[in-house]
């Protein structure tokens, strides 16, 4: 199975530090390998406590399901096909700031997870840090 790097991992980490720098926000940012097993962490200085386990969480969920959180996040709404997936898998995280990460031939590899601001920041800081791969 292919699998995300240390190396990778540093890139992409680095990418959405950078990103988050540039934004002026303070971010907890999450890589997960391709099995969802957590490859890098950083939480920027006054990042909320509270965002750790939600970043780990949207790396999680976005590669369990190869999707970016918010598309599981329109699916999971009452009456869609997804209504109450966050409650399975140890809980998981259904809305922006998780993305998927893969490699040249389009296999994914692992994932990002980004948590500490608005979803819609959450979200570009974690593409910043997908396109790093």
């Amino acid at each position: 199975m292919a699998d995300l790097t240390l190396q990778q991992a540093q890139s992409v980490l680095d990418a959405a530090l950078k990103k988050a720098a540039e934004t002026g926000t303070l971010m907890d940012i999450a890589v997960v390998d391709a099995g969802g097993n957590l490859k890098a962490f950083a939480r920027m200085d006054g990042a909320w406590l509270g965002s750790i386990d939600i970043a780990v969480k949207k790396a999680r969920t976005a590669r369990m399901f190869d999707m970016n959180t918010g598309e599981i996040g329109k699916l999971s709404q009452p009456g869609g096909p997804l209504y109450n997936i966050e409650v399975s898998n140890g809980g998981l995280i259904t809305f922006p700031g998780g993305v998927p990460l893969a490699d040249g031939d389009g296999t994914v590899i692992g994932a990002i997870g980004v948590s500490g601001s608005t979803v819609e920041n959450d979200h570009a800081v974690a593409a910043a840090g997908a396109h790093a791969v």
